[in-house]
């Protein structure tokens, strides 16, 4: 079946990038010409993700007015494409958690039983060649049959204990294509960790990881992440591979400054009218010159 439901979260703060996000959201923060959020947009169209749902916050309504008021915006834009907007609340019956969990629970009557794609809005994945990373991961979704499909990246040491991490299966090759895993855990520490493979903001699920994340939702009185809804799927004997990032390929995590300052320098060397003399000036102030 062919995948064209994408849900994208953009309802977070962005406090990691206080002050810049105080009166500008993250995702709107530009990297060269354009807008996190479009270039994440343009990544997911071209893959054929052409049904877009963005759980956002009252306070992001710029996000809503780059889509609706510029129906041509990028270079996906287009009579086919379809941008709905739902503000994310708290579901019936849960305590007051948030999180990725409530964004994705918000999702089940857009996606109406068909399997989906989550993208974070605020990490942008750059592939150099064909296919690209998505359409990477959607192939071997569709070929294997899965309930779930994971992007997931070599991470160092230091970085495990900051996100979700993957244990590859018995007999499974972390260096493959594509390969199963036997479980994930949220934030392990170092000693703890089943391996440095890290969730990679870019999922795809069938409508059975639904149920695990109300179990999840109700007994919850903080943020309701979608690892333990992975977890718990797994151990129902959900079958969830792994698509890891290849060669040319890299994720940027526009969450935090670090990240962010590395999108804009590489988008704006790749820009095909400004490349060249922005490179000129890098080098020259790295060499200690004047401008």
């Amino acid at each position: 079946m062919r995948i064209s439901k994408v849900v994208v979260p953009v309802a977070g703060m962005g406090t990691r990038l206080f002050p810049t996000t105080r009166a500008l959201p993250k995702e709107m923060l530009p990297v060269g010409r354009h807008p996190t959020i479009q270039v994440v947009v343009d990544e997911l169209v071209g893959a054929g993700l052409i049904d877009l749902l963005f759980i956002t916050a009252p306070s992001k309504k710029i996000i809503e007015r780059q889509f609706i008021d510029n129906l041509d915006a990028g270079t996906g834009a287009g009579p086919a494409l379809t941008y709905s907007f739902a503000e994310q609340q708290t579901p019936p019956g849960w305590k007051k958690p948030g999180g990725t969990g409530v964004a994705i629970a918000m999702a089940e009557a857009f996606v109406d039983g068909d399997p989906f794609v989550v993208a974070y809005g605020d990490t942008i994945i750059r592939s150099t060649h064909e296919p690209s990373f998505l359409h990477r991961m959607l192939d071997a979704h569709s070929r294997e049959d899965a309930d779930a499909t994971i992007a997931v990246r070599a991470v160092s040491e230091n970085q495990i204990p900051a996100y979700g991490i993957v244990e590859p299966a018995t007999g499974q090759d972390p260096q493959s294509d594509a390969f199963w895993i036997s479980d994930i855990v949220e934030k392990p520490t170092i000693e703890e960790a089943p391996s440095n493979l890290a969730v990679n903001a870019r999922y795809i699920f069938g409508p059975s990881i639904f149920p695990h994340i109300h179990r999840l939702g109700p007994v919850n009185d903080a943020e309701v992440g979608i690892t333990n809804a992975i977890r718990t799927l797994i151990e129902a004997g959900g079958k969830v591979q792994c698509v890891p990032l290849a060669q040319g390929e890299t994720r940027y995590d526009i969450g935090n400054h670090i990240g962010y300052f590395k999108a804009f320098i590489d988008y704006a060397l790749a820009d095909p009218d400004c490349g060249d003399e922005v490179r000129s000036y890098l080098s020259t102030v790295c060499a200690g010159g004047d401008e």
